[in-house]
């Protein structure tokens, strides 16, 4: 892929532009920690109502297809909360995609940004790489099923720095599944871009796989701590952005 000549890239973030230890035991634990502290104290708002009401849809989803969760209860407003805890808690052992789930994180994820108990990790390789590709003047897209102010939170409050500057969109679950090809092409047509024109990287072959399906070339990610993916030889893999490796 030398030489590769793209106007745009979308990347993902667990596993490829940020270790996914730093997602599952700082950022995970930290939700954990504090979910219950922080509904307790912006139960009424309206945002927050809005993440709940998500909540309990997802949560007749999960008694239809039968997964048994935790039960939700219709109750005082303290038994309420611990109910929304143990199924939180519960939707985060199982790495679930909800987009309340994802919405609720990212309030939480602010407090601790905003009050410097979190900072954001990034690969070496990942701000120099993103300068290369500003001054080539290509556009870098974030896609990821954090999010969009999870996703804004992280690289506007790293260990080296804001790197938000750097990045012209940030994409999640609202848009589609991350393994749905037509995420991808809606992506595409929000950055009037034909889908060809965007390089989608990524560690997980699912979300590959769609991203090809809808005209995207792809690369696949590999990180220290990364899952190894079924199928990864159908991919051209990379292990660090730089220039040899990726070819921009």
């Amino acid at each position: 892929m030398s030489g590769l000549a793209i106007p745009g890239i979308l990347l993902d973030i667990e596993g490829t532009t940020t270790p996914i230890s730093f997602v599952h035991e700082v950022l995970f634990s930290y939700a954990r920690s504090h979910v219950r502290n922080f509904l307790a104290e912006h139960f009424d708002s309206a945002e927050v109502l809005t993440d709940i009401a998500n909540l309990r849809q997802d949560h007749a989803i999960d008694l239809m297809h039968g997964l048994k969760p935790p039960p939700l209860v219709a109750a005082a407003r303290d038994a309420q909360i611990d109910s929304l805890v143990a199924y939180v808690n519960w939707l985060m052992d199982r790495d679930r995609k909800s987009t309340g789930l994802k919405s609720l994180q990212g309030k939480i994820w602010k407090e601790g940004y905003l009050a410097g108990a979190l900072k954001a990790q990034v690969f070496a390789d990942v701000p120099p790489a993103f300068e290369r590709w500003r001054r080539a003047g290509l556009s870098i897209n974030i896609f990821s099923s954090g999010s969009s102010l999870a996703q804004v939170l992280l690289f506007a409050h790293t260990e080296v720095g804001d790197l938000s500057d750097f990045i012209d969109n940030y994409f999640d679950t609202t848009v589609g599944s991350k393994q749905d090809s037509k995420s991808y092409q809606r992506i595409a047509d929000v950055l009037h871009l034909r889908a060809s024109d965007v390089l989608f990287v990524s560690d997980v072959v699912g979300e590959l796989d769609a991203a090809g399906s809808a005209g995207m070339p792809t690369l696949l990610c590999i990180r220290p701590g990364n899952q190894p993916q079924p199928f990864a030889e159908r991919y051209r893999s990379i292990q660090s952005f730089s220039p040899m490796q990726m070819g921009i």
